[in-house]
């Protein structure tokens, strides 16, 4: 999206102003997102929470002011615990990272119970996979690591080097206890855990894709799955009937 950039507000004042003109009245608003913790680039938005007992039900809403991308992302001070709840169950906490991490705007004595809630369920973690969660994603990671290894389409690897990251991370940040994300939040989940597996996880899979060199990737998704038992293929069932 193309916004003025020379024109526009700081984030603080603009985000100010908003919470002004459309929720003068709630009970509480934060400013979240990348313009908070310093990773603010050209795309940047900004990312709004607010807490407004009037509003019936949750909802989220983007637009353009003040030259900013907007993004809004409205509760009353019952409706996020829904968010709450579904982010620990998917093991993404978008929601409590950006209370957590955010700047207040306006409080009227409700923020500090609320990011204090979001503190603690970033600080416990996810519910901790059970040995059958293991055993299944186990299979599916050697599923897809056995593609990898065995195609010798590139447009095919590229594709299936994708999905082996995405469940490689996976698999290394659940079984640690850990929170996992998507798209950029996946090597941010990684780099959170163990910076310099991180590193060598992006170095694999660069290698991979500049040289179409495979040994990294190969050795770095079986040195994940080693602590379990290695790839699983023989003997795994779903389903059957004991």
């Amino acid at each position: 999206m193309q916004v003025n950039q020379n024109q526009r507000l700081s984030s603080k004042q603009a985000a100010k102003k908003i919470v002004d003109k459309y929720f003068p009245d709630c009970e509480g608003a934060i400013l979240a997102g990348s313009v908070v913790r310093g990773q603010e680039s050209a795309t940047s938005d900004l990312d709004i929470v607010v807490f407004d007992q009037k509003i019936p039900d949750s909802y989220r809403e983007s637009f353009v002011e003040f030259g900013w991308p907007v993004e809004l992302f409205c509760h009353n001070l019952e409706s996020y615990q829904t968010f709450f709840k579904s982010d620990c169950e998917r093991a993404r906490p978008s929601l409590p990272r950006m209370i957590s991490e955010g700047i207040v705007l306006k409080d009227n004595g409700i923020l500090d119970g609320i990011k204090q809630e979001s503190e603690t369920l970033l600080h416990a973690g996810p519910e901790k996979w059970d040995t059958a969660t293991i055993k299944l994603k186990q299979y599916f990671l050697t599923d897809v690591l056995d593609d990898f290894i065995g195609t010798s389409n590139r447009s095919e690897a590229i594709f299936i080097a994708g999905t082996l990251a995405e469940l490689a991370a996976e698999f290394t940040l659940r079984t640690n206890n850990r929170w996992i994300g998507s798209s950029k939040w996946v090597i941010r989940s990684l780099v959170e855990y163990d910076e310099n597996f991180a590193e060598a996880f992006t170095q694999a899979f660069d290698l991979f894709y500049s040289k179409n060199d495979k040994s990294k990737v190969i050795h770095i998704v079986k040195s994940i799955l080693e602590p379990y038992g290695g790839r699983l293929f023989d003997g795994f069932s779903l389903g059957k009937d004991q």
